[in-house]
């Protein structure tokens, strides 16, 4: 294994090892340094896997209504133990994807902690305490992130615990408190309640998936009421009681103090990056209130040394690191490339109903000063939606009044992030709203609500 590289990158997350095979593409040599598996957080301990729990919660949903689709099941019951194998199998073999990408590649993998030292170099600390030091004219810093922990909130792993310890509880829970309703916590809301466990969400601001359009938001919280959930908005977890069998959650409400009781308390308020002792001080790159500040190509402060991921300013999100990565190494190649549109990034939220959306929202495309044009169509008025038994949900488009432009567009509904990709491109290409009504959308699809929706906007739906 060389010692010296033409870049080394720290972290092999969804921005670490996709900015390494793309270097690797262009020539370079490159050593890519993680501590623990290859793939990072989300091949490991969070797209991925979380995904696969998803999925098992679903299908036991399917058995569990089977008859609305004229099947006979009887006694389904779900093996919680066999989901979270499951999960952790799907897991492992994608981060066995990632060492075949690597020796693909010819991507040297660096076991061991890494950290920044003076004149581009990179020393790395191997389980037995060992240490060696690695060269490198280009530093690529990916650590990503972890849980966020509030300080009357402590993550002990057993009754208060994080989304890490929410995959792989050794038995389920009959009673959970969500604190957050960002995409962990209700995507974890969902899977706990759909299998049985009773679910509360708190959340401290006035709806559920705060960052959404408010119609996405209130169409969320009825389809969980309806599934059982207890939902408390304008709501605060001041403490939590462990000291007996169950969780005392005290959560302070408009109305005053209530007291929750539950077997387990996951706290899903987000997430801290993990900039802690890889050097940064040391070599003197800036940081700004947990983030490391950047150019639009990704350079930090001191040459040779670069960021991106969740430990940089934007979106921490994995398709946001991977595009991070492509434009640093290209940059650093020589390459001709565009800052990336911060603007143009879709959301998705795997709950069910799936959500998903891209550019602003209706009260942000007024607040901004625009007259916009606004067309919804629900799913309930879809052929394709009505057949497949998931007529929950819309989808909702924003355009420009004057020019056209597509300014937002705002999904819930089944597989609607498998759909939102055609705003990001047609955003991309600067598509106005005529020119998507006058393209042709497969019938009978759920893709042709984003059609119908655009005609809505301009007073031509069909279907409504």
């Amino acid at each position: 294994m060389a010692t010296k590289y033409d870049l080394i990158v720290i972290g092999s997350g969804p921005g670490g090892y996709v900015a390494a095979i793309r270097a690797s593409q262009l020539g370079m040599k490159v050593g890519v340094v993680e501590k623990a598996e290859l793939g990072g957080i989300c091949l490991n301990w969070g797209c991925i896997p979380t995904k696969a729990l998803l999925k098992s919660a679903q299908v036991f949903e399917y058995i569990q209504h089977a008859a609305d689709y004229g099947v006979k099941v009887d006694k389904a019951s779900a093996d919680f133990g066999a989901m979270v194998k499951r999960s952790r199998d799907v897991a492992q073999g994608m981060s066995k994807g990632i060492q075949f990408l690597f020796k693909k590649n010819k991507i040297d993998h660096i076991s061991g902690f890494a950290k920044l030292k003076a004149g581009k170099k990179v020393e790395v600390k191997a389980e037995d305490g060992s240490t060696t030091d690695y060269s490198a004219e280009h530093i690529i810093v990916a650590t990503g992130g972890r849980s966020r922990e509030l300080p009357n909130l402590p993550i002990d792993g057993e009754k208060i615990i994080g989304y890490r310890q929410a995959m792989v509880l050794e038995k389920q829970p009959k009673s959970m408190v969500v604190v957050g309703s960002g995409a962990i916590g209700v995507e974890f809301a969902y899977f706990y309640n759909s299998i049985g466990t009773e679910v509360t969400i708190v959340e401290y601001m006035d709806r559920i998936v705060p960052v959404e359009d408010q119609e996405v938001s209130k169409q969320l919280e009825r389809t969980y009421k309806k599934a059982g959930m207890k939902i408390m908005t304008n709501s605060e977890v001041t403490s939590v009681d462990t000291k007996g069998k169950t969780c005392k959650v005290s959560v302070k409400t408009k109305k005053g103090e209530e007291t929750l009781e539950c077997d387990v308390v996951l706290s899903a308020v987000g997430v801290s990056t993990n900039l802690e002792g890889i050097g940064l001080e040391d070599v003197g790159v800036a940081t700004d209130k947990g983030k490391v500040i950047v150019d639009d190509y990704y350079k930090t402060n001191i040459p040779g040394i670069y960021a991106i991921g969740d430990i940089v300013h934007g979106p921490a999100l994995a398709h946001v690191a991977s595009a991070e990565g492509i434009i640093c190494v290209e940059k650093i190649a020589g390459q001709n490339v565009e800052p990336l549109d911060y603007g143009n990034i879709p959301g998705c939220t795997y709950c069910q109903p799936e959500i998903a959306s891209v550019g602003m929202t209706e009260q942000a495309a007024k607040d901004a000063g625009y007259e916009i044009k606004v067309g919804k169509f629900p799913f309930s008025a879809s052929g394709k939606a009505k057949a497949g038994g998931a007529s929950d949900g819309f989808v909702k488009v924003i355009f420009d009044a004057k020019y056209g432009e597509w300014l937002g567009a705002h999904m819930i509904g089944a597989n609607v992030t498998e759909m939102i990709a055609e705003v990001v491109a047609a955003r991309k290409l600067e598509t106005t709203g005529h020119e998507i009504i006058k393209t042709v959308h497969p019938h009978p699809t759920m893709s042709e609500a984003v059609m119908e929706a655009a005609a809505a906007a301009y007073d031509e739906v069909i279907h409504l």
